[in-house]
């Protein structure tokens, strides 16, 4: 594990740089629409609709697609919407009047170059029960009202699909294929359990780490955090009497940190492609072995003490624990299959748990001093969140952040965030949250908690439980915002900063305790490793 270790260094650097999207956003393909209602007559809110199609009798994969700002509102259930079948207009574009005979059939056109209600009124005119305009984009754009549209006159519903799954029905229908659609636009729960539990595992990431070194590896907190070097602990998965490793983060690290994280977020944005998605999946796995595989041989070692002291002799290696030997075995064989099923409904169960266990590593590697620092790391990673998720569109065209996170177009996503399924959505996807939004701040919290052990501090006049409570509200503020937002991205960050390093600022000033938080650690800075 030695060489697992030194590998761990550079994959820590991407994660975190990577890590933070705030993409505790939905990741369906078909939110990504654009466009708004230009006219009084263009009043409707554009939905999701769900279009099940059969072909000749055999049921296909029911595709989704966008409503017009005009036309008629769609059921909500399957069992309300009734079946049609599908005819291609003549001309394709339905920018003319329409010859086919289209009577309680739903029409299917391309986009042409005519205004979209110009197509549906030209529909309607034939009989059509409803218009599927195939766009020329994967992307889904919103159909909107042109501005010289005075007077709507469109009863039948209408709707756009993408361009792939367009092409299809229409190939089908050019063969002869008898094609039945049925439209409907399920509601979405207001209230999605998945997202409670995300919050659950994040709050819990951030306590488990925080308390690990004392009540896991059974280690003594330092009452003189400025005092820690490398010091001598329990084996955490390598040598037998390996120094444990800790890292303090200083100011100007933060700084550097976080341009160089803009740059390299630039760099993936430019040259993102399969390999690149693959490269950082491969420093995952890595990440996430060296991750389980300490906090495997850390919880044995405590629980069967004896298997703590056994060691082997491996070449080129030198001493190192039998445990560690027979763990890492498990751990490596874990990370593949979870490469080899990672698109599979399962696969985000063993991606969190790699995740935690990551993050829970990484939480015990890096520490903050003091709040001087932490002001400067958190505050420095506030604006950069914001930057490149609300910011960069209004230069690069669209958010560098999510669409990095997105991944590339084979559909391979970076794995850097911990996700969860929307068990009770009809529309399907995942909440998610990115490693840098659960670090971050854990990274504050953790430090909460030494500095509370080295002052004796109580539950309640301390700072550990107050910054718990205020990470897990800013969440339920990210997932409220995404809520109002209509599932749009949102920069974590933008909420997780203020109520966890403002809350431990208004706190230490009212308690007078600011400047100790503020200088906390620095009359020994020189003799900490930093990073």
């Amino acid at each position: 594990m030695a060489v697992l270790r030194v590998l761990f260094l550079p994959v820590l650097v991407a994660l975190l740089l990577l890590a933070g999207p705030g993409r505790a956003a939905a990741d369906d393909a078909s939110r990504s629409y654009r466009g708004n209602a230009a006219s009084p007559g263009c009043s409707n809110k554009f939905q999701l609709v769900k279009v099940k199609n059969w072909v000749n009798g055999s049921e296909g994969t029911t595709l989704v697609g966008l409503s017009a700002a005009f036309g008629a509102s769609l059921p909500a259930t399957v069992n309300e919407a009734r079946k049609a079948f599908s005819v291609l207009t003549d001309p394709l574009d339905c920018c003319s009047n329409v010859t086919t005979k289209l009577t309680n059939s739903i029409a299917i056109a391309t986009r042409g170059g005519c205004p979209f209600t110009a197509k549906a009124e030209n529909a309607q005119a034939a009989g059509a029960a409803g218009l599927l305009v195939i766009n020329d984009s994967e992307e889904l754009y919103a159909m909107v009202c042109n501005e010289n549209d005075t007077s709507i006159n469109v009863t039948i519903p209408v709707l756009m699909i993408p361009q792939s799954a367009g092409k299809n029905l229409k190939d089908l229908l050019d063969q002869g294929a008898r094609v039945e659609l049925q439209l409907y636009s399920p509601i979405r729960p207001v209230v999605e359990l998945s997202a409670g539990f995300l919050l659950i595992m994040a709050v819990g990431t951030i306590v488990c780490s925080s308390l690990w070194s004392e009540f896991v590896a059974c280690e003594q907190v330092d009452e003189h955090y400025n005092q820690i070097t490398r010091q001598e602990g329990p084996n955490s998965g390598t040598n037998h009497r390996q120094e444990k490793e800790i890292f303090e983060i200083s100011a100007k690290g933060a700084a550097v940190f976080i341009v160089v994280a803009s740059v390299f977020l630039l760099l993936l944005f430019y040259l993102m492609s399969s390999w690149v998605t693959w490269v950082l999946i491969v420093f995952f796995c890595i990440g996430g072995i060296e991750g389980m595989h300490s906090c495997l041989v850390t919880i044995f070692s405590r629980i069967f003490k004896e298997w703590g002291q056994k060691t082997v002799e491996v070449p080129f290696l030198g001493e190192i624990l039998t445990l560690s030997v027979g763990i890492l075995p498990f751990c490596t064989v874990f990370a593949i299959l979870w490469v080899v099923y990672r698109r599979s409904s399962f696969a985000w169960i063993g991606q969190d748990i790699l995740g935690i266990c990551l993050m829970i590593t990484v939480l015990q590697m890096a520490r903050l001093p003091n709040i001087r620092v932490a002001s400067a790391l958190l505050s420095a990673a506030f604006v950069y969140d914001i930057f490149w998720v609300f910011i960069s569109p209004l230069i690069f065209h669209e958010s560098v952040m999510i669409a990095v996170a997105s991944g590339d177009s084979s559909g391979e996503a970076i794995p850097m965030l911990l996700r969860i399924p929307r068990f009770f959505d009809p529309w399907g996807g995942y909440d998610m949250i990115g490693f840098g939004d659960i670090i971050f701040p854990g990274l504050l919290v953790a430090f909460s908690y030494r500095f509370d052990r080295a002052g004796k501090k109580g539950i309640l006049n301390g700072y550990f439980l107050w910054l718990t409570v205020g990470y897990a509200v800013g969440l339920f503020l990210t997932y409220l915002a995404l809520f109002l937002m209509d599932g749009h991205g949102q920069p974590a960050l933008l909420y997780l900063v203020p109520c966890t390093l403002g809350l431990i600022v208004v706190l230490g000033w009212i308690r007078g305790e600011l400047p100790d938080l503020w200088n906390y650690g620095r009359r020994s800075e020189n003799l900490v490793e930093q990073v």
